[in-house]
């Protein structure tokens, strides 16, 4: 086996049994009861016994409606936006090839990157988690990456980077022919679509690929990911798509959610709503700055001065809610521009009061 892999460690998920669940970006309502209902009668009659076919079809008719996709653009999907990503580092591999990313950011930049044989390269945000644009204009030119990478909005900080260096990068990385990836796997809470600019400036876009996820959406169980980008290059892509990726359950799942989207655009703006009410009462808490989101979920830093450990009073933080049967991520440890920070995936209101009490009991109010 080859050595890297065993170096590697395994990515773990929580053990959540019990627990209110706020630790992975999850949409926290499920299906009304009597969309419910439908949804398991449709799926009774899905021909299990049949390789997808028709189903994929109408869901990526369904999505290119859904997403107001652009003429000459067409639609690539995968098993939620891991597949994708990995896609892309399959498809992107040679020798001397690299990825670039900003840093803290999704860990499946730089997984996908190793397994499949590309260099990666991660460039540190500011201290406030802003693009660094010297530092990544300098990176850019002097690696030339293949893939750049950026999530917009951010995970884990959930913020909206500059416009302006975001074109300034799209511009640096097309020159050379390489391609940029704008990640929106947090679009349904954000108050801005890079897919907005695609459609105004059409010339300056000619390498962006644009990456969503139907997973914040509301359908984290179902793994549906999807990618826009010219169909020179989705013809391309599908080549090396495997052939059923998407199940036909999954399939029929997001095609009755889109049908329903309503319902879940209803959710998302009072997930939206919630955050802001999450992030007035970490404001109020002593020793804590809670960061700006466009996400469905909250980044906060728990500052510890009498303490040399700058995560000692996050993990403590971290660890008492866990007594009170709350599971938040704790990020502190991950990336040195995280020190002290936890993060905060928005739930309903009352899981979100139940937080709110809990870290009312565990830290001071100013």
């Amino acid at each position: 086996m080859r050595p890297d892999i065993l170096e590697m460690s395994a990515y773990k998920v929580q053990d959540a049994s019990g627990m209110i669940k706020l630790d992975a970006m999850e949409n926290p309502f499920g299906l009304p009861v009597n969309l419910a209902q439908q949804l398991a009668a449709r799926l009774s009659q899905v021909e299990l016994n049949r390789y997808p076919g028709q189903e994929v079809q109408r869901l990526k008719q369904a999505i290119t409606q859904y997403a107001q996709v652009p003429q000459g653009y067409a639609v690539v999907l995968g098993n939620g936006s891991d597949e994708l990503i990995s896609m892309l580092s399959m498809a992107f591999r040679s020798a001397g090839a690299c990825a670039l990313a900003p840093e803290p950011g999704f860990v499946m930049y730089s997984v996908s990157a190793q397994l499949q044989g590309l260099q990666y390269i991660g460039v540190p945000l500011t201290e406030e988690f802003e693009l660094d644009l010297d530092a990544m204009l300098s990176a850019i030119d002097h690696h030339r990456p293949v893939l750049v990478y950026l999530a917009y909005p951010n995970n884990p900080s959930a913020n909206l980077w500059s416009r302006l260096s975001i074109s300034k990068i799209i511009q640096a990385v097309a020159a050379y022919g390489g391609w940029v990836v704008m990640d929106e796997a947090y679009q349904p809470f954000s108050s801005h679509s890079w897919l907005q600019e695609m459609v105004r400036s059409p010339q300056a876009h000619l390498q962006v690929i644009l990456m969503r996820t139907l997973s914040k959406f509301g359908l984290a169980g179902a793994r549906i990911g999807y990618m826009l980008a010219p169909c020179s290059f989705t013809d391309q892509i599908e080549k090396i798509r495997p052939p059923y990726n998407i199940s036909v359950l999954n399939a029929q799942c997001a095609l009755f959610a889109l049908e329903h989207r309503n319902v879940f655009e209803e959710q998302a703006s009072l997930i939206c709503k919630e955050r802001d009410k999450l992030v007035s009462a970490l404001a109020k808490l002593q020793s804590v700055k809670a960061f700006n989101s466009q996400a469905n979920m909250v980044l906060a830093r728990f500052e510890d001065l009498a303490s040399e450990n700058s995560n000692q009073r996050a993990n403590e933080v971290f660890e008492a809610l866990k007594v009170r049967g709350i599971l938040i991520k704790n990020v502190s440890a991950s990336h040195p521009l995280l020190k002290g920070c936890l993060r905060f995936t928005i739930g309903t209101p009352t899981e979100n009061e139940s937080l709110i009490s809990a870290l009312h009991a565990i830290c001071e109010v100013k």
